[in-house]
């Protein structure tokens, strides 16, 4: 029997089939504890790379995918999923991730639901920063500062940290909200120009969580 060596392929991909409509839904990767979960509760579960993390398809959406078959290729380095999907497989809204067409330039597929109310307005915030990479920047605030250079997007980011400082000071509430929402917007976009995913920021508040600050400042340390 052919088994995939994980030794070699620490990661395989994994094409992802609608097992009903035989549609292509997304592209995701595999380590073995994602695909030893997967087998064993009969729902997909992958490694992220950006989120550098195991996660369950579904796990904050609640559009998960009950798996058919999982079927593997000649070289045993490449997984086919034929699922039954609940709700939609795309971030954006959209049922398939393959929704652009590249001859043509256009989009094939409208959102079929609002992306920020399953996903939260942070990660879709965050995916549509990474969107605006490719954007024109003449015509996108987001595209000028996420294609611009490091140290006008930092500036940016210290100009709204003290404007927020000076709400605060104000002892504004309306205004400290405000700039806080500024703040964030342009940490989500700094963020988004290094590639590092909000999600990454929340298993790290997740490990203090309980943490004293001087245990935390001390691993730091130590580490």
């Amino acid at each position: 029997m052919i088994e995939i060596d994980w030794e070699k392929n620490p990661l395989v991909p994994v094409v992802v089939q609608d097992a009903d409509t035989k549609e292509v839904l997304m592209l995701a990767y595999m380590n073995k504890e994602a695909f030893d979960l997967s087998r064993a509760t009969g729902f997909a579960h992958y490694y992220s790379r950006s989120r550098k993390r195991l996660w369950k398809k579904g796990e904050s959406s609640g559009h998960v995918q009950k798996i058919a078959h999982m079927l593997l290729d000649c070289d045993a380095d490449t997984l086919l999923l034929k699922v039954h999907q609940k709700g939609v497989a795309c971030h954006t809204g959209r049922k398939s991730c393959f929704f652009r067409d590249i001859d043509s330039r256009t989009v094939t597929e409208e959102p079929g639901i609002d992306p920020a109310c399953v996903y939260g307005v942070t990660d879709t915030l965050y995916h549509t920063i990474l969107d605006r990479k490719k954007g024109d920047p003449k015509s996108s605030y987001t595209a000028k500062l996420v294609q611009g250079s490091e140290n006008s997007l930092l500036k940016k980011v210290v100009e709204e940290a003290a404007e927020f400082c000076f709400a605060f000071k104000d002892n504004n509430e309306k205004e400290i909200i405000y700039e806080c929402a500024d703040l964030t917007y342009h940490l989500l976009v700094a963020l988004g120009k290094k590639e590092i995913s909000p999600d990454r920021i929340r298993q790290e508040l997740s490990r203090r969580f309980g943490m004293s600050g001087i245990e935390e400042k001390n691993s730091r340390i130590d580490g």
